[in-house]
């Protein structure tokens, strides 16, 4: 259904998320409540899906990714599909092709650039074809580094050098994280001298000056799907993406625990801070986002990518990266107060 509809009717489409009963998976499902949209929770548990509280009305359907027909069902009346279950290197290709028959939108939030990359070699085309989005690492990994690098790129057509640099002052990794990081061993890719090469081993390390409250961080290189997504679209010599190697020794630490929350929205504690610098010659332009949680800052990113996808009355279709999509500032703007930005 068109735009148009939705603003006639004051209706809101039905939102699929399947990995509904994941930790990030209940942040996407909160928020989108929180917004007014009917929601299809999807997921393989059946005991943690009948374990979520949701609102009257919203159907619970258990299906394994990889049974086409279970997930086909799932989808019926849905407007778009959300997957929250990673690894996506397992689960993006059978819900992209999911999304693809049902003609709706699909979003991932992965971090993986393996899965980005495949989705959009393999599915682009299709996507464009079939009239649909689609769009890979739509969450605080991927999305929130791309459109910061986009908007502080601005109306500079090419720029020499992309470097985000990522603190974080605590990392209690989920489940689905160190999964993740165990299935995940393919070669981490970064842009150098304008196309994607594999990254130098050992990492390289440098120090950055953050504002407050992390100061001056040790950091080491560790590209995730912001490097994908940026190659996309944007013309640039070098990208490279680094996180405060304090956090990574939490991540790599078998002890650390799961994250708590500490606040009515289920928010863990940590603070996260996103500077990204573009440089072009002697030219330097930054902009930076703070916030508090990685897993549930996701949430305000891809459904307020949803929710432009679904309401825009001249929507481009195909694969795309979000800084390629959508309005950068605008969106960015959008996510206050959840995001701090300067």
């Amino acid at each position: 259904m068109s735009a148009d509809f939705y603003e006639a009717e004051g209706a809101r489409p039905t939102v699929a998320v399947y990995g509904a009963a994941g930790h990030t998976g209940r942040f996407v499902l909160q928020e989108l409540s929180r917004r007014g949209f009917p929601i299809i929770a999807i997921g393989r548990n059946a005991v943690r899906l009948t374990a979520l509280s949701l609102p009257d009305g919203t159907r619970r359907v258990v299906a394994t990714f990889d049974d086409a027909a279970a997930v086909g069902r799932a989808l019926h009346g849905a407007a778009a599909l959300i997957n929250c279950a990673g690894p996506f290197l397992d689960s993006a290709a059978p819900l992209v092709s999911a999304a693809l028959r049902a003609g709706i939108p699909y979003l991932d939030i992965t971090a993986e650039q393996a899965s980005a990359q495949a989705v959009f070699e393999r599915f682009g085309l299709a996507a464009e074809q079939a009239g649909v989005v689609i769009i890979p690492a739509m969450g605080f990994w991927g999305g929130l580094g791309d459109l910061l690098a986009t908007a502080a790129m601005g109306d500079w057509v090419q720029a020499d050098t992309i470097r985000l640099n990522i603190a974080l002052d605590s990392w209690n990794p989920t489940e689905g994280t160190r999964i993740t990081g165990q299935r995940n061993t393919a070669r981490r890719l970064i842009v150098s001298d304008g196309r994607l090469q594999p990254l130098a081993d050992p990492a390289p390390q440098h120090t950055w000056s953050f504002a407050a409250p992390f100061g001056r961080q040790e950091m080491a290189e560790v590209p995730l799907s912001e490097t994908i997504l940026l190659s996309r679209h944007l013309q640039v010599g070098e990208i490279h993406n680094y996180v405060n190697t304090a956090s990574l020794r939490e991540l790599a630490d078998p002890t650390t625990p799961p994250p708590t929350a500490a606040d009515e929205w289920g928010r863990s504690a940590q603070i996260f801070l996103v500077d990204v610098e573009v440089r072009q010659g002697d030219k330097v332009r930054r902009k930076a986002a703070r916030g508090q949680d990685i897993y549930a800052i996701t949430a305000p990113l891809v459904v307020e990518a949803v929710q432009r996808i679904l309401t825009s009355p001249d929507q481009r279709n195909g694969a795309f990266a979000p800084g390629d999509l959508f309005d950068a500032p605008s969106f960015l703007a959008a996510l206050a107060p959840q995001l701090e930005l300067w």
